[in-house]
């Protein structure tokens, strides 16, 4: 039997953790049907036969700042030194679809990632550098298909075909409702533009992730490793579900589906996770949609190191933090890695800072015994309990997710976001009362930080940003503009496909706001529900 201790700890999700795990303590675990092998359903050791061993994750760094030509200088030194995917910040305004001259942007242009408002802005962030032979990630959700309908176009024009374009748009508006509030269109409305990315690129992008279904940002919320993975494969069933009643077949569109998780400090339970994930997600695809095509049963993602978990009080400790946050990915199973910068919690990353994160992938590849072998913790007695134990309520809540009528129904009644936010008041509680060590924070503290460098904005981009706006609409066809923008308004409201006239005005250099605007007057916005 296993051992219980007086007062025994917690996992994140609130199970037991037990002193000493033996064979009772995972019971019903049977090693043939649990786990098969690597690369075999139901993927529980990782999508790959030979995972690592064959070649790492992808080094996916995470960067974007200020101008567009900012952000290619940064994107071209990471390259330099190892980087083998890019992945694209943008900022508020973009995110939301404004342009930077609109009023509402005040403020917010440039400064929590890269502003981008034409096809202009597009090409400078992209300069000289290949893009049919790199791997592009963009951090983008309700205007997902302009950004990268922008990139296709920029990457035609250098004579790149479009099959050989491979990356990801996180394209995940439904989490926006529930955690991070960058959202425009209604859900209905949303769904919509999500399953005509998916048609879209089926013929178009064949090797373009549709999607990045993110639990990342449920996290930084304050989501449970649980929270994390069950509202996100909930998330899931809505996508595939909306793409069904298009019209689409599950193994057409499936195979280009992919998940955005963080990465905590807990590595166990973190590994767990992960592990039940792909578990979950290959039964699911299998026996309730159907998916016959193994890629559409694998389960792959990203991962991002907890950003909420940095601390600006000592902040090199974070290197420590960064590290252990990469291992869990890692023995997780992650097809690509960002590692956050130590310096993150006090302001953007400097060179150095971001150079070192990337140095903590590069060394965990080449200097560790990690990718000679394929999920090192198999069979182990206490990460396959706790794989059971994450997936039981996982299970149980997206059952009740479910029991609601799905997610978009329950994001509508609060549920998602009131479950969550009551796990990150219970966190932010245990540390105000130390019971929860935070170093540096709560506990063993330095007398004083020291100075540190930081890397801060060019004030003057939103006035350059505007100076290049007026600039492209006092050149462009206007006319040509109107035009398009009057056949998206149109699609918008029957029902083909917005995508390609989108794309027509966006190579007339129709604007990201002008063509969000477009939609906002056929499809309106969300307005959240006060109650919740």
């Amino acid at each position: 039997m296993s051992s219980t201790p007086a007062d025994p700890r917690r996992t994140q999700s609130g199970t037991e953790i037990h002193a000493v795990y033996d064979a009772a303590s995972a019971a019903g675990f049977d090693p043939a049907t649990a786990l098969g092998a690597p690369g075999e359903f139901p993927y529980t050791r990782g999508i790959y036969p030979t995972m690592y061993t064959a070649r790492p994750w992808t080094m996916r760094q995470y960067a974007g700042f200020g101008t567009a030509a900012e952000s290619n200088a940064r994107y071209r030194e990471l390259i330099t030194h190892g980087t083998t995917g890019l992945s694209v910040a943008f900022d508020l305004p973009t995110q939301m679809g404004f342009d930077s001259d609109a009023p509402i942007a005040a403020g917010e242009v440039g400064k929590v990632g890269v502003a981008i408002d034409s096809i202009d802005d597009m090409r400078v962030l992209f300069d000289g550098i290949d893009l049919a032979d790199v791997s592009t990630s963009m951090t983008i959700n309700a205007p997902a298909a302009v950004l990268l309908l922008l990139y296709q176009l920029v990457a035609e024009e250098s004579g790149a075909d479009p099959a050989r374009l491979a990356g990801t748009i996180q394209n995940d508006v439904l989490k926006e409702y529930i955690a991070r509030g960058t959202y425009i269109f209604p859900p209905a409305a949303s769904l919509r533009l999500a399953s005509d990315t998916f048609a879209y690129c089926a013929t178009e992008l064949p090797r373009w992730n549709t999607i990045s279904i993110s639990g990342y940002h449920m996290a930084e919320a304050g989501a449970t490793p649980a929270q994390e993975i069950g509202f996100t494969l909930a998330n899931g069933i809505a996508y595939v579900e909306a793409a069904l009643a298009a019209g689409l077949e599950v193994d057409a569109f499936a195979p280009r589906l992919s998940f955005f998780f963080v990465s905590r400090t807990t590595l166990l339970e973190e590994v767990a996770k992960f592990r039940a994930a792909r578990r979950i997600w290959a039964r699911l695809m299998r026996e309730t949609f159907g998916a016959t095509n193994p890629k559409s049963l694998m389960l792959r993602f990203h991962t991002q190191t907890a950003g909420v978990q940095l601390t600006a009080q000592q902040p090199e400790v974070n290197l420590a933090r960064v590290t252990v946050q990469a291992l869990a990915a890692i023995f997780g199973g992650t097809q690509s890695l960002h590692t956050n910068s130590y310096d993150e919690a006090l302001a953007l990353p400097t060179p150095k800072s971001a150079r070192l994160a990337l140095r903590t992938q590069q060394v965990i590849a080449h200097e560790t015994d990690l990718t000679a072998t394929v999920d090192p913790f198999a069979g182990s007695y206490a990460v396959e309990a706790m794989t059971d134990d994450v997936e039981a309520e996982a299970l149980d809540l997206m059952g009740r997710v479910a029991d609601r009528g799905g997610a978009v129904a329950a994001i509508e009644q609060g549920f998602q976001k009131a479950e969550i936010e009551r796990s990150a008041y219970d966190i932010a509680r245990e540390i105000e009362h130390g019971e929860r060590i935070v170093v540096g924070v709560n506990r063993f503290l330095a007398e004083e930080d020291e100075p540190y460098e930081t890397l801060r904005g060019d004030p003057r981009i939103e006035a350059r940003q505007a100076e290049r706006l007026a600039t492209l609409r006092a050149s462009r066809d206007t006319v040509g503009v109107e035009r398009a923008l009057a056949d998206l308004a149109a699609a918008a409201a029957g029902d083909r496909n917005v995508l390609p006239p989108m794309k027509a005005a966006l190579r007339r250099r129709a604007t990201v706001g002008e063509v969000c605007d477009t939609l906002r007057g056929v499809w309106g916005t969300f307005t959240p529900d006060e109650r919740f």
